[in-house]
């Protein structure tokens, strides 16, 4: 790279030594597959050139192939960018260049190396042995024809590589995003491992990648900090913000969050967001005499929440998000230390297929039991939610937030859920949609329910509760 013109920056130092680890038994490559997830203007088209240019040089006879968006698109940064870097490095006079048409190719003659360029089909790929194979501009690739066009043709070669890289895409992505998680996949296996056993089986894939999730504020700087890797070194805080400014949300994620872009529907009339900001209370606190919790679980049961809701002496209801984490084995332990810790007036969980619901019997197993009599609920009993409270609980959060009686901190969590919220029928009412929302709404779900459950269940076990200051 420095030879090239583009001495690296850290990150692209960190995954070049990791991407190109030898392995010391067998003297290969330690990885056959490398990916890399980044937002954009981050330095990957350097990375990108010099870990062909290096594959080139580095051993004789080196079958080079390049896929981009399309072959057209693929030529223009072959020749383009890496011609004209290359041509204007000190390495210029190990290479030369062939344009024909359907047989491009920069040639190294003293190691016999080639550096191609194909198109994204089936047949790519196809002809000699691979050594390397980069397929560049992941996100607009809708499958994996490339990849296994790519794949046979390194069976042969002992120290073949498939590299791929991308910014975030769109929900058509299917390949990037397949790959993005089964990378993540990878990486959670691979922590699991070492704090189980302090060893971890090297896997044949490296995986890296920089992205903001989706409760992390797109506004703030830690954010960019976070997931923009040149941030300091070639791209500024100035002109991130400036982007910010002028970019559609959806596209600003995309391009420098990496996130995935997904399609945007109108925002709901339901969920009365533009409320929310106007009901921020930075110090609110909650009451310990009168606090109600609520758990919720994602509908793909990769997150789940547990929010309170609290009667404040001006009569309004104060919402926080007490945790909001990855998967679901945390919550049962974390709701019975909550317990002890506040007595709570109720513990709420919706039942009628809620992905929740699963978690009622270890909930009961663990002391948090259901009320014996109905008529008359104990202190820290359990609040099954059947529909019906479900869709009042919902109507009742919307009339509140309408009607300013509720106050929050402004987690990021509870914000984002609110924002991204979406809603579907019922009968002639309305629930929370945990699949046709934007994000994952457990937050917000777990905090509707707190505050139905302090609503119902308080007049039974505060004997100064008055249900009219609620509606405050």
């Amino acid at each position: 790279m420095t030879k090239l013109g583009a001495p690296p920056m850290p990150w692209q130092k960190y995954v070049s030594d990791v991407a190109l680890e030898i392995d010391p038994d067998t003297g290969l490559f330690a990885h056959r597959e490398v990916g890399l997830s980044v937002s954009r203007q981050q330095g990957k088209t350097e990375l990108t050139l010099a870990a062909q240019v290096h594959r080139a040089m580095a051993w004789p006879r080196q079958n080079i192939v390049y896929a981009a968006q399309t072959r057209g698109m693929a030529r223009q940064r072959w020749e383009d960018e890496f011609w004209e870097k290359i041509a204007s490095s000190d390495l210029a006079k190990y290479a030369r260049i062939r344009k024909s048409n359907g047989n491009e190719a920069i040639l190294f003659p003293g190691k016999r190396s080639r550096m191609g360029i194909t198109a994204n089909t089936e047949k790519a790929g196809h002809g000699p042995a691979l050594d390397l194979g980069f397929i560049d501009e992941a996100f607009a690739h809708e499958d994996d024809r490339l990849e296994q066009a790519f794949s046979p043709a390194m069976l042969t070669r002992a120290m073949a590589q498939l590299w791929w890289a991308s910014a975030g895409g769109t929900t058509k992505s299917v390949w990037l995003n397949k790959k993005r998680e089964m990378g993540r996949a990878l990486i959670e296996a691979l922590f699991e491992a070492l704090a189980e056993d302090g060893a971890a089986a090297r896997p044949r894939s490296a995986y890296f990648e920089w992205f903001a999730p989706e409760d992390m504020d797109r506004a703030d700087p830690a954010t960019w900090r976070a997931s923009l890797p040149a941030l300091g070194y070639t791209v500024t805080e100035e002109v991130i913000a400036a982007e910010l400014e002028k970019l559609d949300p959806a596209e600003f994620d995309r391009a420098y969050l990496n996130r995935t872009r997904k399609p945007t529907p109108p925002s709901d009339p339901n969920v009365p967001k533009l409320a929310w900001p106007g009901l921020v209370d930075a110090g609110s606190k909650p009451v310990a005499a009168s606090v109600a919790l609520a758990i919720d679980v994602s509908q793909d049961r990769k997150r789940a929440a547990i929010s309170a809701a609290s009667l404040r002496p001006d009569g309004t209801v104060h919402l926080e998000v007490v945790a909001h984490r990855p998967g679901t084995d945390w919550v049962v332990p974390a709701v019975v230390r909550l317990h002890k810790l506040w007595d709570p007036i109720a513990v709420a969980v919706a039942a009628s297929g809620a992905p929740a619901s699963s978690l009622i019997d270890s909930l009961i197993a663990a002391g948090i039991d259901a009320p014996k009599d109905k008529e008359h609920p104990l202190r820290g009993d359990l609040a099954v939610m059947r529909n019906g409270d479900i869709v009042e609980a919902c109507g009742q959060m919307a009339d509140a937030m309408n009607q300013g009686s509720v106050r929050h901190l402004d987690q990021v969590p509870l914000t984002a859920a609110v924002n991204g919220a979406r809603t579907r029928r019922n009968g002639d009412a309305w629930t929370l949609d945990r699949t046709g929302s934007l994000v994952d709404i457990s937050p917000l779900c777990a905090a509707t329910f707190a505050r139905w459950a302090l609503l119902v269940r308080g007049p039974h076990v505060i004997e100064d509760y008055d249900i009219a200051d609620s509606f405050a």
